[in-house]
């Protein structure tokens, strides 16, 4: 039984791109993991809207086929009854036409009488947020409602810029959540607590004290069906701008005042503002070989698929630690993962590993914190030698972990922004991203299987990358 605190209002939760890909593996199954947990409010509505004509018994099917495939099976849960509370409105949306959208919210609301909240979610390509915005706003939407804009927000200032005043013309900013899942992992949000509530690593949180962080996301994957979506983002866009950039954020951050939403918000994009601008001299970029043969992309694509980055972040408490970030398509293995490398002691042990006090985030899956050390190796002699523990976020507690979109998901119900993007913090974002979005190079081939181009090795030099030594 949930918490009652934890319970939202009534809701009417429209989708938009409900029949698409990022709906059909993500925002569903999220959703109804959160009706396992008991996460709902009591009485809700979930409207798919979608430009092709669907009966609400077709949506409900296609949503029990997404559920299927990607989990939480309907077995598991409360689905007679999840399912009765799915419609959908086809017909499109925009300006001119609202197709069946608002009959089917009267309709539903008629249902539910009182004022049930109202949530947009944009499940489509950035390229739609606009009209939709501006849909929303001429049918009268916009009030009191909320909106959630998936990544990329944007994709170059020019473009932040035009989409930020469309969505401030049609709703305040605190109506508006712009989503970036990686936020919502539970190691992310660790990452928070393990530096400020434990004093063991709030004192050495430092350049005194660490000699780089690394934020790598590797993934064994290739682009599959996704690839005319790639050719127009590619990893810098897909990932390091939105997904690194924030657990950048969140690893670099000041303590917050407090840990209300805004003031954890307010600390996260303040330090995004101290990231240094980039440039080629710091970026390798790369591209699996075999990419150019896909369905979708061109013979002559220079598309990248593999990004690593040398970031700075120029404030006190970071000068001189360098930031390395990657990310890559069809790569050795699949990881994402937060690796805080402290210094050495400058009086070591004899016969000490050198680099081996590691604190390391994994923050796929459930999550997990790992802590490296130099012990000594049992016997007579004084041999020394690295061990690591590990603690599981997700299996070692009574309360079992939510999904990261449930979580975000979640925030949306109870009116949460605290781990959703501010428009100061993207402003910066894209200001840091500027000097590698125009006129890229080449991107250097690299085998599927490997760690990305040999180049990215001089990023990290004097050290290693620590995935994949």
């Amino acid at each position: 039984m949930a918490d009652p605190r934890l319970v939202p209002e009534s809701t009417v939760f429209v989708l938009y791109g409900a029949t698409g890909d990022l709906a059909h593996r993500l925002v569903l199954p999220a959703f109804y993991q959160l009706a396992i947990a008991g996460l709902l409010p009591a009485d809700w509505r979930l409207v798919g809207n979608g430009r092709g004509d669907c009966s609400h018994e077709n949506f409900q099917e296609r949503v029990r086929q997404s559920l299927e495939e990607f989990g939480p099976k309907p077995a598991e849960g409360p689905w007679d009854e999840f399912r009765t509370r799915l419609c959908f409105a086809g017909g499109g949306f925009d300006s001119a036409d609202p197709g069946t959208l608002l009959d089917v919210l009267k309709e539903a609301q008629t249902e539910m009488g009182g004022r049930p909240q109202l949530v947009h979610y944009m499940a489509v390509p950035p390229a739609a947020f606009g009209s939709l915005t501006e849909a929303i706003g001429a049918h009268g939407l916009a009030k009191d409602s909320r909106v959630v804009y998936e990544k990329p927000f944007g994709t170059s200032m020019a473009s932040f810029e035009e989409l930020d005043r469309i969505a401030h013309a049609t709703f305040e900013e605190t109506q508006v959540y712009r989503i970036d899942h990686f936020l919502g992992k539970e190691a992310t949000q660790d990452i928070e607590v393990l530096r400020f509530a434990n004093g063991l690593f709030a004192g050495a949180w430092d350049n005194t004290h660490i000699a780089n962080v690394q934020i790598d996301v590797p993934e064994t994957l290739d682009v599959a069906m996704r690839a005319s979506f790639y050719e127009s983002t590619g990893a810098i866009l897909d990932m390091l701008v939105t997904h690194l950039f924030q657990v950048a954020g969140e690893v670099a951050m000041e303590p917050p005042h407090c840990l209300e939403p805004e003031c954890l918000s307010e600390e996260r994009e303040r330090v995004i503002g101290c990231f240094r601008p980039l440039t080629f001299s710091d970026v390798v970029l790369g591209q699996y070989e075999g990419y150019r043969e896909t369905a979708g992309v061109a013979p002559d694509s220079r598309t990248e698929t593999f990004v690593a980055a040398r970031l700075w972040v120029d404030n006190p408490r970071w000068k001189g630690v360098p930031f390395l970030l990657r990310t890559g398509k069809c790569m050795a293995e699949g990881h994402q993962r937060v690796s805080v490398l402290f210094k050495d002691p400058v009086e070591g042990l004899p016969g000490q590993p050198p680099g081996a006090s590691i604190l390391g985030f994994e923050l796929s899956g459930a999550g997990d914190i790992e802590l490296s050390l130099v012990v000594k190796q049992p016997g007579p002699t004084m041999t020394l030698t690295t061990s690591t523990v590990t603690i599981p976020l997700g299996t070692g507690f009574h309360t079992p972990a939510l999904p990261a979109y449930s979580r975000l998901l979640h925030d949306v119900l109870m009116g949460d922004r605290s781990l959703f993007t501010r428009p100061d913090g993207l402003a910066h974002v894209w200001t840091v991203a500027a000097g590698i979005l125009g006129d890229k190079p080449e991107p250097l081939p690299y085998a599927k299987g490997s760690w990305g181009p040999a180049e990215a090795a001089a990023l990290a030099k004097p050290g290693t990358w620590h995935l994949g030594e």
